[in-house]
This record gives structure tokens, sequence and C-alpha cells, in this order.
């Protein structure tokens, strides 16, 4: 069993604490403008379709003006132009993914990083704000700009993923990337607020806030975030294997010491080898980043990217539906029900958090996601028959997303470290944003063909006829975990066989 959390807390320095901070408020930020979008749909629906259809477009514009940028004839057109949207940014974040995970691996992390908030940034706030100013409203200018902001929001997951896998060991990891991987869920119920308090001033001055306040973080790490310990100093130890490692107590030790070993150990460019574990591996040469399609063949990385596609398919409809469909279906205000979809993200950061220290305690991740997973089929039908009730539907909200939020939260951060400092990279660490690329790229490209297909279902047999979509999704994640989950078991029962034969 592995040690203690709080023991193997204790081991860690400040430098530690200001690099899980910064990697998680840089994500918290990015998911925060990402949720305006979903947060204000409504009000851009009432703004793109004429008033004298729509009751609800002159509280967010003026009438008069209707006629100048009327981009849909009704509500179903510009809700079919919505769901394409978030299809479009999808497939780009997707694509983006794939070769921002490469670049990761090749380029300083922080440059990366900072790229990718501040560009995303300035995007959105010609997007959201620069054109309701300007009374800028095409179809194509938005598509483009969604394309782009798609490609530049795909650089920030791989780096801060890389980052903490390059500061936190193996260890523990399962605990510490749950608590950590809330980030997404912190960066909606903040985005949820900023939208939301904000709102009755129009859906552009959404846009303006989150978009500075991420400009703003991506300059804060681009001067205060250290991407390795060995920017520091610090040593990092060689990791391999997706089990626990029993022992960690020598992986923060300075570079040079005046100490004796009591093994022969050689450090190079910050890691540590010895005649044991690496017996082959050269000594006078730096780790050298892993190719893609070597990255794609490594063990467990195809069934758990394809497991994520169908989990990341019905998180994402939430992340993008959920406020869209709490207004339409139970006709609360606009503002109200932004504030009641957080709920589903409290159910996520509870949910990565106690399933990740789980997963620490039992050495394996694969039982637990797949038990996460055929409770939220269960949790997924009762959702979807919640009264007209807000106490109800946020208790019903919160256990969704503890058993959908939970594993998408593991795949997304520990599993994609696991994966990229496994055994069958030997020589080379330089894997883990490459192999994290794939696993949320193949995520995002499952996401974005299901965000269409959402508003298309919805449009033409309703909402019921997709949450039973959802429940199908998420009973083919649990079909891709399934062969990994058999081997785990067999795993653990030849480790138990195998100490009472040594007993």
């Amino acid at each position: 069993m592995p040690p203690s959390c709080c023991g193997y807390l204790s081991q860690y320095t400040h430098h530690h604490l200001v690099a899980f901070l910064l990697t998680f408020f840089s994500y918290v930020l990015l998911h925060a403008s990402r949720k305006t979008f979903s947060n204000v749909k409504v009000s851009i629906t009432a703004q793109w379709t004429p008033s004298l259809q729509n009751g609800t477009a002159p509280s967010y514009s003026p009438g008069e003006t209707w006629e100048d940028n009327r981009l849909f004839a009704d509500e179903n057109q510009a809700t079919l132009f919505l769901g394409a949207l978030d299809s479009i940014f999808l497939f780009s974040y997707a694509v983006g993914l794939y070769l921002s995970g490469v670049i990761g691996d090749r380029v300083n992390l922080r440059y990366v990083l900072c790229v990718g908030l501040c560009g995303s940034a300035a995007v959105e706030f010609v997007f959201g704000t620069l054109t309701e100013w300007l009374k800028i409203y095409n179809v194509y200018l938005y598509c483009g700009l969604w394309v782009l902001n798609g490609l530049l929001q795909s650089a920030v997951w791989p780096c801060v993923v890389a980052v903490m896998g390059n500061w936190f060991g193996k260890t523990g990891r399962g605990f510490v990337f749950g608590l950590w991987s809330a980030c997404a869920s912190v960066g909606n119920i903040l985005g949820a607020f900023l939208a939301s308090s904000v709102l009755k001033y129009g859906y552009e001055y959404a846009f303006l806030v989150t978009s500075v306040v991420q400009f703003a973080g991506g300059v804060v790490v681009f001067f205060g975030l250290l991407t390795s310990p060995k920017e520091v100093g610090l040593s990092m130890e060689s990791e391999t294997g997706l089990r626990p490692v029993e022992t960690d107590t020598d992986s923060h030790r300075p570079l040079m010491s005046d100490e004796e070993e009591d093994e022969v150990e050689v450090e190079v460019y910050g890691r540590r080898f010895n005649s044991v574990t690496h017996p082959d591996e050269p000594l006078d040469e730096p780790p050298q980043a892993i190719g893609f399609f070597q990255a794609f063949c490594l063990p467990g990385v195809l069934p758990y990217s394809l497991a994520y596609a169908c989990l990341k398919l019905v998180n994402y409809s939430f992340f993008f539906w959920l406020p869209f469909y709490l207004s339409n279906n139970y006709h609360w205000k606009e503002a109200e029900a932004d504030r009641l979809s957080v709920w589903y993200d409290v159910g996520g950061i509870i949910g990565g958090t106690v399933q990740g220290l789980i997963s620490d305690f039992m050495g394996k991740r694969a039982p637990v996601l797949v038990v996460s997973l055929l409770l939220a089929m269960g949790a997924l039908v009762g959702y979807s028959r919640s009264p007209n009730d807000q106490a109800i539907n946020a208790v019903l909200l919160a256990t969704t997303g503890f058993f959908i939020g939970g594993p998408s939260n593991m795949i997304s951060s520990a599993i994609s470290a696991d994966l990229g400092r496994q055994e069958a990279l030997r020589g080379s660490q330089e894997a883990l944003a490459t192999v994290t690329g794939i696993v949320d790229g193949t995520g995002s490209i499952g996401a974005a063909g299901g965000q269409y297909l959402v508003s298309l279902l919805e449009s033409k047999l309703g909402w019921m006829c997709v949450f039973y979509f959802f429940v199908v999704m998420t009973g083919g994640s649990v079909m891709f975990i399934s062969p990994l989950l058999f081997k785990e078991l067999r795993a653990m029962w030849r480790d138990r066989h195998n100490l009472r034969r040594e007993l």
C-alpha cells in the first residue's frame, strides 16, 4: 500500500506549491472564459434573431436594431449554429492538441502556455466584445475566430499536465492530480458567476471580464512559472510502470551533494539512474522526445483515448448546454440557470479527488473508473426525470457530476501522466505532453462530433432523447476501459496469490 498522502505531501517544497497553484489557476482562467460562451447562449440567441419573434430580445439589446444584426430567422436556426460553433471549436481544439503536445515536449513549456493563454484571451475579446461594440455580425467571422480560439486553447492543457508531471511523482498522484484536476470545474464555477454578475449589462461584458482576467493570468505565468525541478536545482526521479512506487523519499535531493550514496547512482540532466533500474540506458545524452506515432502505440494510450472520447462528449455536453437546457426546459431565468449549473462542477471536483484517492490506495485506476461510470448511467437517467424544483435538481446534478466528472478528471490528468511515464518509454521521459495531447485530443474529437448531435437531437426529438444518447456514450466508455480492467484485476489476483504462497 502506498504511503499516506499526508506523509507524501510533507516532502514537497514551496516550489511544488507554486507550480501547483500557477498551473491550477492557468486552467481555471481558461475554463472560466470558455464557460462564458455556454452561459450567454440565450442572450446571443436573442441578439441574433428578430425581436418580434423572440420576446426576450429587448432585455438584452435595443429593439430598434434587430434588423441590422439579425443573423437567423428564428431561435432554432440560431441554436443549431451555436451547436455548430461548439463542434468547430472542439474539432480545432482536438487538432491543436495533437500538435501542441508534440511542441510542448520540444519547446519551453512556459512559452507555449503563455501564448495559449494570452492569444486565446485576445480572440475571445474580439469574438464576444469587439464585434458587439462595432456591430459586426458575420457567420464566417465567428467561425474563423472560433477555429483560432480552439487552436490557441489547445496549447494549455498538455503543458500544465506536463509541468505537473515534472514536479509531482507517481506516489499519491491519483490524489494530487485528482485535487488539481478540479481546475476545470473551478473555472466553470468562476466563469458562471462572472458571467451572471455582468450579464444584465450585455453578454459582451461577460466576454470582456473573463478575457482580461485570462490575459493577466498569462502574463503572471510567463514571469512566475518554473516548468521543472531542474530549474531550481532539484532532481527528478526516474519513474516507470503504472503502479504506485513504494517509496519516493529521494526524489527531491539536490543535484550536487557531499553525502555518500549507498548505491552507485549517476544523474544526467536532473534525472537519476542506476545499474539496477536502467542498465542499458546511455548516460551521456539528454532524454529525447518520443515521436507522435510511438506515443500513440504505447500500452493503454489507445483504449483510454477512445474511452475519453465517449466520456468527454457527455461531460462537455453538460458544459456547453446545461445553462441553456435549464433555461429552456424549466423556464428559469438565465442568471439562475447559470448559478445552478455550478453544482455539476461541484460534484466533479469531489468525484475527481475522492476517486483519485481511492485509486491510490488500490494501486489501480480502471476498477474505480468502471464502477463510477456504471453508476453514472443510472445518475443520468435519474437526472433526466428531475422535477421542476431547483433544490432537487441541484442534488441530482451534483450526483451526476460526481460520477461523470470524476472519471473525466482522472483520465485527462492522473492517467495521462501515468501513461506518459510508463515502463515502455525506457530512456525517453519527454513524452508526457505528447501523450496528454493524444488522450485529450481524441476526447475532443468525440466531444466535437457530439455537440452538433446534441443540438440536432434536441431540436428533432427533445431533451429526453439527448439523455439516452448520453447513457449510450457512457456505456461506450465502460466498453473501452473493460480490457484494461480485466488486465488489472488479473494482476491483483496474481499478486495476492504470490503473496499467499510466500506466507
